[in-house]
This record gives structure tokens, sequence and C-alpha cells, in this order.
């Protein structure tokens, strides 16, 4: 696992990775809070995210709106400075896809993954304009 630029590797029964993961994401964020020479540009405070997390926010871009493949999206997160294994980047899109916010097609090596549903930013503009076309319908 990668935060920024220190690399952690973790060791432990399956059981405990999640509790050890958040363990290391909590200290290295209260540690980043208490160290104002590691700031972020942009924010002033740089955030320790999770694989899955980083690909949540393609999502929530509209990055997945048409179908991508592993490279394309561990292209893009090296791209944004988070660079993490390809098999860390394909486990956590598998993980959306079965969180049921993306859709993996085609055949194994060669998938393309893409949003199962618009984030909810673009659904609720859908949502606001499908009413009032819905009930002029209804008036009819």
């Amino acid at each position: 696992m990668k935060v920024g630029e220190v690399e952690f590797e973790v060791e432990c029964d399956e059981t405990q990775l999640q509790s050890a993961v958040s363990k290391i994401l909590n200290t290295v964020t209260e540690k980043l809070k208490e160290t104002p020479f590691l700031a972020d540009k942009s924010t002033g405070m740089q955030r320790a995210e999770t694989c899955k997390s980083i690909i949540q926010e393609l999502w929530d871009e509209s990055f997945f709106a048409i179908g991508r493949d592993l490279g394309e999206v561990h292209a893009e997160m090296a791209r944004r400075g988070f660079h993490y294994d390809r098999t860390a980047v394909a486990h956590a899109l598998i993980d959306l896809v079965k969180d049921n916010i993306l859709t993996r097609e085609g055949k194994p090596r060669r998938y393309l993954y893409a949003q199962k549903r618009p984030p909810p930013s673009i659904t609720e503009g859908a949502q606001k304009q499908v009413p009032n076309s819905s009930v002029g319908k209804e008036q009819e």
C-alpha cells in the first residue's frame, strides 16, 4: 500500500487486513495533519486514500461513463499521483462490481469496466428533469 511517498507492506491474516489498513490510514492522516510541510498545494492537506476510494472518485467524475480497461484505470491513477500495483487496482475494480457501482464486460484479461449507475450528482440532475416531463405526459 502506498500513501504519497510512503509505502507500507502489511503481513497479516486476511481477517486482520481491514483493521490493519484502517489503523495505518488513520495514523497517516493524523500525522499529516500535524506536519504542514507535507501538505498538498491545492487543499493544504494530503489525504490517505485507498485504491478503492480513488477509483470511486474516478466514478464520481464520470470517468467510467465509457468502458475502461484495467490499463486505462491504472494509468489515470498514476497520472494523478497514485501508484498502486495493477493487481490492487484489479481487486478494487472487482469490489466495485460487487458493490453494483461498476459493471464488467468482456473476456478475462480484456474486461471493460463501466458505470452501472451514474454518480449521484448526475442522477440528481436527471431526477429534477424527469418529474417535469412526466407530469406533462400525465396531463396529456
